[in-house]
Parts: C-alpha cells; sequence; structure tokens
C-alpha cells in the first residue's frame, strides 16, 4: 500500500462502525488531520464537518460533502454551538477538557466513535506523555448517562504489538416520550 493511500485509509474500528451511521447522517470529524475519516464519510454521501488547526491537508483534498473549520480546540471556544450530528468521530486525539463538548456535539440516536492511545503505549512509541494517554477505562466513565455504550475496549493492537488503544462506540438514547 503506498503513503498516500495509507493516509486516506481509516481505521478499521471507525469503517467497522461507520455503517451504523444513516445514509443520510451528518458526521463531524474532530482533529481531522489529513481527513481520512472525514473524506471516508463523505465520499459514502455523508455531510461532514471536519475540524482541526491545520487545514491545509485538508483544503487540498476538497469534497462537495465537506466543510472544513479552522479552528483551535484547545485554546479557543467551540467552533459549532448548538450543532448536533448523527456521528461525532475523533482518532488520535485526546484533549480531555473537550470531552463534554463532544458528547453534547452528538445528537438524538446518534453515536460517539472514538479511538485514541491508552496508558501502556508508551512501552511502543508516541505519544508517552500521559496528558496525551487515556486511563484504564476512561472513556467508557467520562460516558454521560443519557449514552448506552455498545462497544468497549482498552487493548495491545498490532501483530507484533504497536500500541495500546481505547474504543468507544456510544448512542445517545432517544428521549422517553
Amino acid at each position: 500500500m503506498d503513503g498516500h493511500h495509507r493516509l486516506l485509509t481509516p481505521e478499521p474500528t471507525i469503517a467497522g462502525w461507520g455503517s451504523r451511521v444513516p445514509a443520510d447522517g451528518t458526521v463531524l470529524d474532530v482533529a481531522a488531520g489529513s481527513g481520512r475519516h472525514a473524506l471516508w464519510f463523505a465520499e459514502r454521501g455523508h455531510s461532514v464537518v471536519a475540524i482541526d488547526r491545520d487545514t491545509e491537508a485538508l483544503q487540498q483534498r476538497a469534497h462537495h460533502k465537506l466543510r472544513i473549520v479552522q479552528a483551535d480546540l484547545e485554546n479557543a471556544p467551540w467552533p459549532l454551538p448548538g450543532e448536533r450530528f448523527d456521528a461525532v468521530v475523533v482518532v488520535n486525539y485526546l484533549w480531555r477538557e473537550l470531552l463534554p463538548t463532544l458528547f453534547a456535539a452528538v445528537a438524538v440516536d446518534g453515536h460517539l466513535l472514538y479511538e485514541t492511545f491508552a496508558i501502556g503505549n508508551e512501552q511502543f512509541g508516541r505519544p508517552r506523555n500521559p496528558d496525551f494517554l487515556l486511563r484504564e477505562d476512561e472513556l467508557r466513565t467520562a460516558t454521560p448517562p443519557e449514552f448506552d455504550v455498545l462497544e468497549f475496549a482498552q487493548e495491545v493492537v498490532g501483530s507484533p504489538p504497536t500500541a495500546v488503544r481505547q474504543r468507544l462506540l456510544a448512542q445517545r438514547r432517544r428521549e422517553p416520550d
């Protein structure tokens, strides 16, 4: 697989969970980087908002279903107040102060798809700083009560092992009638 293709290939977990997003659903890709998840969803017909501090790579991959938002998620106000999405996707990014905002951005019946590095990853490489590594069960315990945790894992990945990852798929419950 060449480098360009690898940059645009979504994490297998995200691709698998992506089938839960309705065909006409909206997707928010947080800390979108090169846009591999944003573009993957856009190519499947979803309306996607991709946020990143550096949007240069995203700008080079424009797509009619993709809205690009340049924002510093760690030092500025949330750029999408009041907007809700059928799926919020976060991969390889952790800013703990943002977790409540990310859950709040999920629409009723929508999903949070989150995958990033966890404690133990320091033995395999970066990130090594505990500020950027999820603690044991952190995503699960951070999930608000109005969400159902559909899938959760914290595990060593790769063969041979290359990282420790934590993954969460959670769905916001429909309001009771």
